[in-house]
C-alpha cells in the first residue's frame, strides 16, 4: 500500500499545523521488542490509527524495551512550531554525546502541545541497510517508466539464487 502523497502524511500534517498550529510528528508502530531503536511516543495509552494526531505526553530516545511508553516510533517527518528552535538552542547533550532532537521536542511540549501523527502506508528503516535495499526494490518495482523492465530482471535474477 502506497500512500497518495499530495493529501496524506506530510501533506495532511501541514494541514493540521495550519488548523490547530500545533506541532505533529509523524509516528508508526514497531514491534516491542525494537522500541530500543527509535524514539518512542507516549501517547497516554489513547488508540491512533493511520491518519489521525493526538496530543503526546513525552518522547524517549531509544527507551529501554520495559520503560517505553507505547510502540509507536518516530519516523522522522516532523511539522515543527518556530519555538523548537530556541528549545534546540538550550537542549543539552543527549544520547551519543548529541544534541537531540527529541529532547528539544520534550522541552517545547512544557509549553506547548504537539501531536504524534500516524503514517498511512508502509514505510522503510532506511537507517539501515536491509530497510534501504528494501526501499529502493520497491520504489524501482513500481516506478512508472522503469518498474516493468526492472521486475523483469528481478525475476530472472533470482532464478540465479
Amino acid at each position: 500500500y502506497s500512500s497518495d502523497l499530495r493529501k496524506e502524511n506530510l501533506a495532511a500534517m501541514l494541514s493540521l499545523y495550519d488548523e490547530t498550529g500545533y506541532s505533529q510528528i509523524m509516528v508508526e508502530p514497531v514491534p516491542q521488542a525494537k522500541v530500543s531503536s527509535y524514539g518512542i511516543v507516549d501517547l497516554n495509552g489513547q488508540g491512533l490509527e493511520p491518519g489521525e494526531s493526538v496530543p503526546l505526553s513525552a518522547i524517549v530516545e531509544k527507551p529501554d524495551v520495559e520503560d517505553a511508553p507505547s510502540n509507536f516510533a518516530v519516523v522522522g517527518r516532523y511539522v515543527l512550531s518556530p519555538h523548537t528552535w530556541g528549545w534546540l538552542k538550550r537542549t543539552p547533550l543527549g544520547a551519543g554525546d548529541e544534541i537531540q532532537l527529541t529532547d528539544a521536542i520534550g522541552l517545547l511540549m512544557r509549553e506547548y502541545q504537539v501531536n504524534a501523527f500516524h503514517m498511512t502506508g508502509k514505510s522503510h528503516d532506511c537507517g539501515s541497510k536491509m530497510g534501504y535495499m528494501a526501499a529502493n526494490v520497491e520504489y524501482a518495482s513500481r516506478h512508472p517508466e522503469l518498474g516493468s523492465r526492472f521486475n523483469a530482471f528481478l525475476k530472472e535474477y533470482v532464478k540465479t539464487l
